[in-house]
């Protein structure tokens, strides 16, 4: 049945805040398209079941008040998952830019099946029935975000002194959490990094390595495991039609000046 809420009934229903790191699909290995943000909703299942979606309705549509429309899967909103129509973030109301008055927050898949910003609609439909507006571009239908890390420091053509270096950065894997990260030193082993305290596996985790840097050039790589025990791919694949791959990889110069 069709459930009609204005924004007031919306906020006036229970909530729930919740850490949660959102990826864009256009995210290039290594890439700056992420962030972790205290989101503030409504959890999105509770509101699917007061609305009885058939069981065949495998697609929710979002759409925004410009028209654009987003996919996301009906089995992963309802999973468990903290999937919400976010009415908060970072102790504040929801910025514009970030969908005020009401934006659709989903852990786990990257934005362009999930994210639907300035909200108005959803529709349980099916994926054989409907396309939204990035598949016919290209992308595919159904996005999770893949497991991936990113060297924060030293930067890529850094010049460092010789000695003790931290490398260090972040990995994720939304909804599945990180295991463990690797270092690797040119073509010597892969080490393994220190983990900062996990807040949920829906945010991404901090690591470092304390690296014994000698003079000269030097290759750095990075490469995280999840918790269901997938090691990130080392094949490079570019962000279309679901997500990019590979391990994040800069250069340095070590001297002892």
């Amino acid at each position: 049945r069709e459930i009609e809420l204005d924004f007031a009934a919306l906020t006036a229903r229970p909530t729930i805040e919740r850490d949660i790191t959102l990826c864009c699909v256009s995210n290039e290995v290594g890439g700056p398209y992420i962030g972790t943000a205290r989101w503030l909703g409504v959890p999105l299942a509770d509101l699917l079941r007061e609305a009885g979606v058939h069981p065949d309705a495998d697609q929710l549509v979002s759409r925004s008040h410009d028209g654009m429309t987003i996919g996301t899967p009906t089995a992963v909103v309802t999973d468990g998952r903290d999937a919400m129509l976010a009415i908060g973030m970072n102790g504040e109301p929801l910025p514009v830019k970030h969908g005020f008055p009401v934006r659709m927050v989903v852990p786990g898949l990257y934005g362009y099946v999930s994210a639907c910003k300035w909200i108005v609609e959803i529709e349980a439909t099916r994926f054989a029935d409907y396309d939204a507006y990035w598949v016919p571009r290209g992308w595919a239908p159904q996005a999770p975000v893949k497991t991936q890390s990113r060297i924060d420091t030293p930067k890529n053509m850094a010049k460092v002194r010789n000695g003790v270096v931290p490398i260090a950065g972040v990995a994720w894997a939304q909804h599945r959490g990180i295991e463990a990260v690797e270092v690797q030193i040119d073509d010597e082993p892969w080490q393994r990094a220190i983990l900062a305290d996990e807040d949920t596996v829906d945010t991404w985790r901090q690591f470092v390595l304390y690296w014994n840097a000698r003079p000269g050039p030097h290759r750095i790589r990075v490469r995280a495991t999840d918790k269901t025990g997938s090691t990130q791919t080392s094949k490079e694949a570019d962000v279309a039609p679901d997500g990019a791959t590979g391990w994040h990889t800069i250069a340095v110069n070590v001297t002892t000046t």
